[in-house]
């Protein structure tokens, strides 16, 4: 045994690390890479098609060519106004206030201060542009512009406005002819002929990609999945062209394009094995007991890269969507086996490197994110397999919530949700719902027990336990006061309680071979070992880990109940006829083997709780007082006994934890064998009638 321990060690260490590189290499290789559109450099115009008649394998547009959209964009650009803003006239303000201040206005005549400030309003009015602006406009064929003032925009024509050149001149030609033009030119005019209407960059720029974005980049209608395209020999004209060049880009375009370099092919490498490899890490970091388990580790490889490589088909052969992909099984399947925070981690890796491939990526992590979210919550106790019909109804409902949010959140418009996507939701949605079979199959393969699994067969109405009720009333009724025990004992000290409470319940069905032979099952006077060896009688007793062992094989119990049938008397020995053959044959040497339960001793904290809560269980139903002395003792006595023997060495139970379940199984007893009250008798004596 000591030989064998570090090999197995050394195996499971190699073969863990392997395991997670093999899923890298194959994940990198089902990466879409390859040139998809199969007749890509196949046809050019003016020749036949020379291959079968081509239907299209997905609902597309066809492109137009980027002379014909450059085209197209240049003819809607001529409907282009540009975008101008008034600024603010302080010019016009400060020749009111150079009035009084500058002497050549002060010595000025009234009248021509007047004539000068009314023209100034009516100029500013008007506007002054730049001559370089106007200039430009004018080449550009623009006969107006688009003024904004006060959040509003309306059309001015270029001729209204003025440059601070034309501003001078009008005001100088046409003053009144009583006016002496000497004294309008003495004034420094140009001081107060300050451009009011500037480019508004910003409001053009939006514009114009409006006008842009307005412009559609396909021809037609779309031709729809299925649609003929081309037929064998017909000559490929230059529109027919067009359709199989957007067909190319339209499926090559899926992930990014064809034939990949080395470089992006060692980057998805290199991607993949960091996402790979975190979830290793978490598991040797935060889950070294799931890691030292092959089938676990087997199993969760399996289905992350199962449902990558799933996605990289639907990616690679143009598939209508990848969210008819169930993810959320990912989810399921590992919470119901492991626990939910593997199960996020899990399902986060594999949503992460199948967003390598899809398009949308952001909007494909958001959603798939959320869902495992909404899945880990609403599986927190999975109990009833029912429990996942119900899943599949909130998950639906939090797909299609999710994805009309996220669409109104990127355009704010209700004609950007693509109605036809809840089509996807719905057929994951199905999938999903029979995720219960997957369970099921799950559980057979790798040998697994889910919680639901558990609660059914923690049923006392099955027919195994329903038997053992008929046929040994004693040890069923010992059976599930060991699963209360047992039970409580694991939540005090985190353990799984469900496990240890199945298990408890099948523990002793071997005793259904010969019932009679255990205390139990017997009437009073009734002992059929009497008269038997010694070494029989512990045979018999010895048996029914046997019996039982095979009997849960036959009736296809779960290997981790079996493993309770097995290790719940460990190594140890049937203490009364070991004691009993010892006194009766003083000084001779005993046969060890043949008073000895064959084992294994407990190796997970379940078993180890289940065989101390059988062996406190059995013993207290023999002491002659109940008080809490005589149970403190009983429990300590035993317990410290397994301890002694070192039937829980191989068990990851610490001192402390049994020091907690030594305290729980005496409070547990002591309520059990309280004394209980004595209820008087109804006095039946008739009171004597009083006379009146």
């Amino acid at each position: 045994m000591k030989k064998s321990k570090p090999k197995l060690r050394i195996k499971t260490w190699i073969y863990v690390p392997f395991l997670f590189i093999l899923a890298t290499l194959l994940i990198t290789f089902a990466f879409p890479r390859q040139g998809r559109f199969k007749y890509k450099d196949q046809y050019q115009v003016n020749e036949p098609w020379r291959h079968d008649l081509l239907t299209a394998p997905i609902t597309f547009s066809v492109e137009k060519s980027p002379q014909q959209y450059q085209a197209d964009i240049d003819s809607a650009l001529t409907f282009f106004t540009p975008y101008y803003k008034i600024i603010g006239a302080d010019a016009k303000d400060d020749f009111r206030t150079d009035i009084n201040l500058d002497p050549i206005l002060k010595n000025l005549d009234h009248s021509y201060r007047i004539y000068i400030s009314d023209k100034l309003d009516e100029i500013y009015d008007n506007g002054i542009i730049s001559g370089a602006e106007l200039k430009e406009l004018e080449d550009t064929g623009n006969s107006s512009i688009m003024l904004s003032h006060n959040k509003e925009a309306r059309p001015r024509e270029l001729k209204s406005l003025s440059t601070a050149k034309d501003a001078y001149e009008t005001i100088i030609n046409e003053a009144p002819s009583s006016f002496q033009k000497s004294k309008l030119r003495a004034v420094n005019l140009n001081k107060y002929l300050v451009e009011n209407i500037v480019y508004d960059a910003d409001k053009s720029e939006s514009v114009r990609d409006g006008l842009i974005k307005g412009v559609k980049k396909t021809i037609g209608d779309e031709i729809k999945v299925g649609q003929r395209i081309i037929g064998e020999g017909e000559i490929i004209n230059a529109e027919m062209y067009r359709v199989l060049k957007s067909l190319e880009n339209k499926i090559e375009g899926n992930t990014g394009g064809a034939n990949k370099s080395a470089l992006i092919i060692l980057g998805e490498l290199l991607l993949i094995a960091i996402l790979m490899g975190s979830f290793y890490m978490y598991l040797l970091f935060f889950r070294k007991k799931e890691v030292r388990n092959r089938e676990h580790v087997t199993f969760m490889v399996l289905v992350i890269t199962l449902f990558v490589i799933l996605t990289a088909i639907v990616v690679k052969f143009s598939l209508p969507s990848v969210y008819m992909i169930p993810y959320a099984i990912v989810t399921i399947l590992i919470r119901t086996f492991i626990d939910s925070r593997t199960a996020l981690n899990a399902t986060l890796v594999t949503i992460l490197m199948s967003s390598l491939m899809v398009p949308s990526q952001l909007e494909f992590i958001i959603l798939q994110v959320t869902i495992t979210m909404v899945c880990i919550f609403n599986l927190k106790e999975l109990t009833e397999r029912s429990q996942l019909i119900r899943s599949s109804f909130v998950i639906l409902a939090a797909y299609t919530i999710v994805y009309i949010a996220f669409s109104l959140a990127q355009d704010g418009e209700i004609s950007s949700i693509n109605w036809s996507t809840l089509t996807s939701f719905v057929i994951n949605f199905i999938f999903i719902t029979f995720s219960y079979l997957l369970v099921y199959i799950v559980e057979k393969v790798f040998g697994f027990i889910s919680g639901v699994s558990m609660v059914e067969l923690a049923n006392i109405n099955k027919p195994l336990l329903r038997q053992l009720s008929e046929e040994a009333p004693g040890t069923f009724q010992h059976s599930m006061q060991v699963s209360n025990l047992a039970a409580a004992a694991a939540i005090e000290i985190g353990a799984n309680a469900s496990l240890v409470r199945t298990g408890a319940l099948y523990h002793d069905i071997g005793k259904l071979e010969n019932p009679a032979f255990f205390t139990e099952n017997q009437a009073v006077g009734m002992n059929p070992h009497a008269g038997l060896p010694f070494e029989e009688s512990a045979r018999i007793i010895i048996d029914h880990v046997r019996f039982g062992i095979k009997r849960g094989k036959k009736e296809g119990l779960p290997q981790q109940i079996i493993d309770f049938i097995a290790t719940h008397h460990g190594n140890s020995t049937p203490k009364y006829f070991y004691n009993s053959w010892k006194n009766a044959n003083p000084g001779k040497e005993i046969d060890d083997a043949a008073f000895s339960y064959p084992g294994p001793n407990p190796f997970t904290k379940e078993t180890a709780i289940l065989m101390m809560a059988d062996t406190v269980e059995a013993a207290s139903r023999s002491l002659p007082k109940y008080t809490e002395e005589s149970i403190a003792n009983l429990v300590n006595k035993l317990i410290d006994s397994q301890m002694e023997e070192k039937l829980f060495h191989k068990a990851p139970i610490t001192f402390q934890e049994i020091d907690r379940i030594k305290k729980l199984f005496i409070e547990k007893l002591k309520t059990i064998y309280h004394s209980r009250i004595v209820y008087p008798e109804l006095n039946t004596e008739k009171k004597a009638t009083p006379t009146q």
